[in-house]
């Protein structure tokens, strides 16, 4: 296994830098890929129970840096770059959620080897859920933020037409990924979607968040994994029930969800936070689909507060 520390006071990437708190970055080898993950030690000597960030998709660890430190502390906490994002290797693998998730498990059994609590936001949501199903002995809880249920987007199209779906997508991906993937990865682009489709509040879409974005979209492979990526999505069996997962999930899950989210109808809340035996919601009014970024004092606060509220009753 390799492990490398690169930083201290900025995470350098490509030839460039991102200014950032004080935080630890470390390659980690996984079934032979290079993948990344971020680190902050809690500034108290007593640390409560770790906290595992897990990003959404097209992001990676550093979405969550106005998270780390204040969650840093009193909680160990790590951001993992998933395979295929941010500073981790982009093979042309078959993704899925199964294989995120054992990347989660395998992360947490090496490293953490302690009960965790498992954050994650949007596509990180659905992988935390899972991972926390799958893997019981590795949660503690779970903060589920924009919580993607894809079995309810794929229960909109009718059954017959399903197949069709699937080989039209596949070919219009093909045929059109590398010009896609270049106007998609232009820094103006980046920042228009954000500001217009996925943050609410833009005061944090700032050029650091652009350029985190856009600096694993410049490796050669980016593009190729962006088609396998894409092609993923469309397989079936690419994620396990959420639903089945979700009601059989005993351990605390907190879901937070931006009230103007237009990425996931915010409508969804409700419905799935039914489904869990010890399921809480909380509506944040005025953001998006990432309040962790947009309000990261605000999501911090809940969290930590949440997480008192477990400790205390395992007291």
């Amino acid at each position: 296994m390799l492990t490398t520390e690169t930083l201290t006071k900025q995470t350098k990437r490509s030839d460039r830098s991102i200014s950032l708190p004080a935080m630890s970055s470390r390659d980690w080898v996984w079934r032979g890929w290079q993948t990344r993950y971020t680190f902050m030690r809690p500034s108290q000597e007593q640390s409560r129970i770790p906290i595992i960030l897990v990003h959404g998709f097209g992001a990676s660890g550093l979405h969550w840096r106005h998270n780390m430190p204040e969650l840093s502390q009193r909680h160990m906490v790590y951001a993992l770059d998933l395979v295929g994002f941010g500073g981790s290797e982009k093979p042309p693998a078959s993704y899925s959620i199964s294989l995120w998730v054992e990347q989660v498990f395998e992360f947490w059994r090496t490293f953490v080897k302690q009960p965790a609590v498992i954050v994650g936001n949007s596509l990180g949501a659905l992988i935390s859920v899972i991972a926390a199903h799958t893997h019981p002995e590795m949660a503690a809880g779970v903060v589920a933020i924009s919580l993607p249920d894809l079995d309810a987007l794929e229960a909109m199209v009718p059954k017959p037409v399903r197949p069709i779906k699937r080989s039209l997508e596949a070919i219009v991906l093909r045929l059109c990924l590398k010009p896609m993937f270049y106007f998609l990865a232009r820094p103006q682009t980046i920042e228009s979607v954000l500001k217009n489709f996925v943050y609410c509040d833009r005061s944090n879409v700032d050029p650091e968040l652009v350029q985190i974005i856009v600096e694993p979209t410049l490796e050669k492979k980016a593009v190729t994994a962006f088609l396998h990526l894409s092609l993923s999505l469309n397989r079936p069996g690419y994620s396990p029930s959420l639903t089945k997962a979700l009601q059989a999930l005993h351990v605390p899950l907190l879901i937070l969800w931006g009230a103007k989210d237009k990425a996931i109808p915010p409508t969804e809340g409700p419905r799935l936070v039914k489904l869990a035996p010890n399921g809480r919601l909380i509506q944040l009014p005025d953001r998006g689909h990432c309040p962790h970024d947009e309000d990261p004092a605000r999501v911090n606060r809940e969290i930590l507060d949440w997480l008192d509220a477990i400790a205390k009753q395992q007291s």
